[in-house]
């Protein structure tokens, strides 16, 4: 970790009330080297005067570090830069956990290396989290939709958070959040500790712990352009292997997030209450999982004919691909034939 402008003697410690209160940009890469000199422009373009950054790289397998330091080779300008990289993968959860750790903002703003924050982002995020009193622990903002060569298509306009008063709240209707638009107050990692170091999205499980807090609150304006086909974009399947692939991914994943939301759930004393409401989910990531297990056919059936709080049609399918995937090849044969179509018609 090496720090590029700035003094650690100019740093206010952790928590310290400040006026205009000292904001951390955390902004994690993963393999995006062709986006993240981008990202690192619209992060240093930032007009927010009391401002960290740190630029972390989570051991990416291609140049993505390199240009990293190549975007920052000549800065000195007036924010304090901290360039770092992980010496193995950690993950999302992990990731940003790892850097809420090491900053000193009482606010944390969270960028992906493959986005685009508009150059008023963190000080648009501040007077609004300030008119709120600082009482909101999340504070969420719009977005612009861009592809990958930066065309803009629209406004992508999440969930408003503002009435999210509590648990119930959340349970009844959970909202539709991006996390590449959020901030967080430190407070949240104060209290509920850090992140998995294996989940794979931090949207639901920050937005869950500010609402059982200080609140969300949500800013009608979009302040990041954000990438279509990123780390957490839709995959498209072009074979049996790939979607089996992709099952067994999501349901790794689902598990560890449900064992998130149960674990913070129990520090802020509604553990019984959550573990009501997923328990219809947990019932059938479990049940994916076992069917997956190298334990033979005949288990494998056994397992989904017991499986009763699990949908039949889940089941089925679930039981097909883990032992006759082969039934699902005319499907995405047919997939593929009207995919070329599309392609070429006028």
């Amino acid at each position: 970790m090496r720090t590029i402008s700035g003094s650690d003697s100019m740093v206010p410690t952790k928590g310290e009330d400040m006026p205009q209160p000292l904001v951390s940009m955390l902004l994690i890469a993963y393999d995006q080297e062709r986006f993240v000199e981008e990202a690192i422009r619209g992060a240093l373009s930032q007009t927010y005067k009391h401002l960290e950054i740190i630029i972390s790289d989570d051991a990416s397998s291609d140049g993505t570090f390199a240009t990293i330091e190549d975007a920052l080779r000549n800065y000195s300008g007036p924010h304090r830069i901290i360039v770092r990289r992980n010496e193995t993968n950690i993950g999302i959860g992990g990731h940003l956990s790892l850097l809420a750790q090491l900053a000193h903002g009482e606010l944390l703003v969270v960028a992906a290396g493959d986005d685009v924050s508009a150059a008023e982002r963190c000080e648009a995020l501040v007077n609004h989290w300030i008119a709120h009193g600082r009482t909101p622990d999340l504070i969420a903002s719009d977005l612009m939709d861009m592809d990958a060569v930066g065309n803009i298509y629209g406004r992508i306009a999440p969930t408003v958070l503002d009435g999210y008063k509590e648990f119930d709240d959340w349970a009844a209707h959970r909202p539709w959040v991006v996390g590449a638009s959020h901030a967080w107050t430190r407070r949240l990692f104060d209290r509920f500790g850090a992140m998995m170091a294996n989940l794979a999205a931090e949207d639901q499980v920050m937005t869950l712990r500010a609402i059982l807090t200080g609140g969300a609150v949500s800013l009608s304006c979009p302040l990041v352009n954000y990438r279509r086909g990123g780390l957490s974009g839709k995959r498209l399947f072009r074979s049996v292997d790939d979607k089996v692939a992709q099952i067994r991914r999501s349901n790794y994943v689902g598990l560890v997030e449900l064992a998130q939301l149960q674990k913070d759930a129990d520090v802020a004393g509604i553990g019984g209450r959550m573990q009501s409401l997923l328990a219809p989910r947990l019932a059938r990531e479990r049940f994916t999982q076992a069917v997956f297990e190298p334990t033979g056919v005949g288990r494998r059936i056994a397992a989904a004919w017991r499986a009763h709080d699990v949908g039949s049609g889940h089941r089925a399918r679930m039981l097909f691909y883990s032992i006759c995937p082969m039934v699902y090849v005319p499907l995405f044969f047919l997939k593929k034939i009207l995919g070329k179509s599309r392609g070429a018609a006028p």
